[in-house]
């Protein structure tokens, strides 16, 4: 299973722009409390319907399937990409190149809820999130969206204070791209000596000119959050 860990996005006038990914425990808690709202809700519609005989029924009726279809949809688009319960839990939806989710994309992700649920419990849509690198159920897949937390995860930036930002000697992927990343913003709160040793093993890669594997591990981590 996956840690939550960082989208880097390029812009094309060449910004790197970074977000934390929300995983699967936040979303999974941020969807009981919607559940939650929306079944307090029915039961208050529900209630006021067995006064209204059959036009309470109608109203029940349209007032579910608003529930919920329409109720993500709506506050993932008028909301900023938050629901009640993502809000709870300062997560949000965004398209994958990090912009503000809009009414066509919110509404195939949250249609495609149906199949994420197959065969039961959202079994398919829990894999999708754990064994995919940016977290995706089929429905964020679909519409390419992405689930990332409001407000960056706090951390301590004097170990980059200390060093230069480094670009990298030769190209590298996204998923090493990520390492450089977490291992800069210290995402493991190692100490200094597991730093250290896990700067180490990759010194074969590193110019023959550097001193201090972490120092460079972290130059280059610093170069990919914008500094240049």
């Amino acid at each position: 299973m996956k840690i939550d860990t960082v989208a880097l996005i390029e812009t094309p006038e060449g910004t790197d722009l970074h977000a934390d990914l929300a995983g699967l425990l936040p979303r999974t808690l941020a969807y009981i409390i919607d559940f939650l709202i929306r079944v307090g809700i029915i039961i208050v519609v529900w209630v006021i319907s067995l006064l209204l005989g059959g036009l309470g029924t109608g109203i029940f009726l349209i007032a579910y399937f608003i529930l919920e279809w329409w109720y993500p949809v709506l506050f993932e688009v008028y909301r900023d990409g938050q629901t009640w319960g993502k809000k709870a839990y300062k997560i949000k939806v965004v398209n994958d190149d990090l912009t503000p989710v809009g009414f066509g994309p919110s509404l195939i992700r949250n249609l495609l809820r149906s199949a994420d649920f197959f065969p039961l419990f959202y079994a398919v849509g829990i894999l999708s999130v754990v064994f995919t690198a940016r977290f995706q159920r089929l429905g964020d897949l679909a519409a390419g969206t992405i689930v990332i937390y409001s407000e960056p995860d706090s951390y301590d930036s004097s170990a980059l204070d200390q060093v230069e930002a480094v670009a990298p000697a030769q190209l590298i992927n996204e998923d090493q791209q990520l390492a450089f990343v977490n291992f800069a913003l210290n995402r493991g709160k190692m100490s200094k000596d597991r730093q250290e040793e896990i700067a180490e093993i990759i010194r074969p890669r590193l110019p023959l000119n550097v001193d201090k594997a972490s120092d460079y591990v972290r130059g280059v981590g610093k170069w990919l959050l914008g500094a240049r």
